[in-house]
């Protein structure tokens, strides 16, 4: 009988990214149970993890932080970049492209490759302003970063989406870089 006393997630990943959560010796597995001191239980043959705090009096924020740093991983972000997912500050935002451009492979193909660009140079363009990263995985876009990068980066990402040049895009995260550093400036 299960102790309905803990609280705890289920997540599904996909079973070809199981191997990069549980890492080498189950060091990555280890990693986030002892950052975060919750419980991982994998799944191996379904692509479920189990999630669970181990009392009731513990923080339930390290819970969700865990949560997002088994999806991140579950979208295709390396460990390492999942792991910016331990500060608080630092959020995962998932986009859902099948929910906006519906199950058509060629239309999500095409909208993936200009969120990517000849090379990756539209993700590493969106990244380096807005300070975030960026995973193009199976039919979702997922971002991580801090609130202010998520939106502006979110935003291009929409942009692009919508259609929108990627020139007009490059010029709004320029835009958006100047105010920023002005900002930066102004607050010294």
């Amino acid at each position: 009988m299960e102790n309905f006393n803990k609280q705890s997630f289920i997540v599904n990943i996909p079973l070809e990214r199981i191997g990069v959560l549980i890492g080498t010796n189950g060091n990555v597995k280890s990693r986030i149970e002892k950052e975060l001191n919750v419980s991982l239980t994998i799944d191996s043959k379904e692509g479920v993890v189990t999630i669970t705090l181990p009392s009731k009096n513990d923080d339930p924020s390290k819970l969700f932080r865990a949560r997002d740093i088994v999806l991140a991983i579950g979208r295709g972000f390396s460990p390492e970049r999942a792991f910016k997912l331990f500060d608080e500050n630092t959020f995962l935002r998932i986009i859902d492209l099948e929910s906006i451009l519906g199950k058509n492979k060629n239309t999500l193909r095409r909208i993936k490759g200009r969120i990517i660009g000849a090379g990756g140079k539209t993700r590493r363009i969106i990244e380096e302003y807005t300070k975030t990263f960026i995973s193009v995985y199976g039919h979702t876009v997922s971002i991580i970063g801090d609130i202010e990068g998520l939106q502006i980066a979110e935003e291009a990402i929409n942009k692009l989406i919508s259609g929108a040049q990627h020139s007009s895009v490059y010029r709004f995260l320029n835009e958006y870089a100047h105010k920023r550093k002005f900002k930066k400036i102004l607050s010294y």
